[in-house]
């Protein structure tokens, strides 16, 4: 890689002299290479890939700046994007991160309900994105139901059939799209804006105690879509979860939902690493078709 080649393009971003020194690799990325670039004075994080993948790192560009601009969370700033050779990088702030305790898990849950106070009209985004490295369509609906039926499960399992998954799967999803409405009685999404990706490992604390997010898969949809994925993988405590109902309660209708928006995530793992997320996604799925009778 031609290190010297990104600092010259982070000196253009920040009109700041950076003299690179070394990059040394970071673990931790089932997608991305990661890297400390290393300077006199400081440092930045970098991520690369391939250069057809360049779009994906112009999208994480613009979601960090919309969950920046909100100004409840602190996310990495992005410094710039590009390509370079064979492949695409993206440039953030370089972060030291800390321990999580208590006090950031109570203030990561009230952080996160006031970023979801920020809304849109339209359920989406002002562009497409990526869930890891799979295509997240995110073309603008006024309905949540449509939304998620045909841009989110529709799309996974549509992929998943070319991915050449059981047909079972198929039938079941089909089932599950066409009955979603029961799923919602009584209860109206709003277009928050959502994390998208929101993990234990998409998550952390500063040196200082105070929370951040990274990677994020942006888009304006039910809140209960980003509470449901810190609940699929764990790592979130109880503080977490009692501080942000103390901002903005969930519906009681979350702990059946929750099924259906993380079925999305494990579809998605199907169609990233295969394996046994088969059985889970078609054990989620008739959980959901039990619970709506058909």
């Amino acid at each position: 890689m031609n290190w010297q080649a990104i600092a010259e393009r982070i000196n253009l971003a920040t009109d700041q002299d950076f003299h690179f020194a070394a990059a040394r690799p970071l673990g931790g990325g089932d997608i991305n290479s990661a890297y400390r670039l290393q300077g006199r004075d400081r440092s930045y994080f970098v991520k690369l890939n391939r250069r057809e993948l360049a779009d994906m790192f112009t999208a994480e560009f613009d979601g960090l700046q919309e969950i920046s601009s909100i100004g409840v969370v602190r996310a990495p700033a992005p410094i710039v994007h590009g390509e370079s050779g064979t492949q695409a990088f993206l440039v953030l702030e370089y972060l030291e991160f800390g321990r999580s305790d208590q006090q950031s898990q109570r203030l990561l849950g009230r952080q996160l309900a006031e970023l979801h106070r920020h809304k849109q009209p339209y359920f989406g985004w002002r562009r497409n994105n990526t869930i890891g490295s799979t295509l997240q369509v995110n073309t603008r609906s006024k309905d949540w139901i449509e939304f998620w039926r045909e841009r989110r499960l529709g799309f996974q399992l549509q992929l998943a059939g070319h991915n050449g998954c059981s047909s079972r799967l198929q039938s079941q999803g089909e089932r599950l799209c066409g009955a979603l409405d029961g799923l919602f009685d009584g209860y109206r999404p709003e277009p928050s804006l959502l994390h998208g990706d929101l993990w234990a490992g998409n998550s952390a604390a500063d040196r200082q105690g105070q929370p951040v997010i990274f990677d994020p898969a942006c888009y304006y949809g039910d809140r209960e879509a980003d509470i449901a994925m810190t609940e699929l993988f764990g790592g979130y405590d109880k503080d977490f979860y009692q501080a942000y109902d103390e901002i903005w309660p969930l519906d009681a209708g979350y702990p059946v939902r929750k099924t259906l928006y993380n079925l999305y995530h494990i579809l998605n793992h199907l169609n990233l690493f295969g394996g046994g997320y088969q059985r889970q996604a078609e054990n989620m799925t008739m959980q959901l078709l039990a619970e709506l009778g058909v």
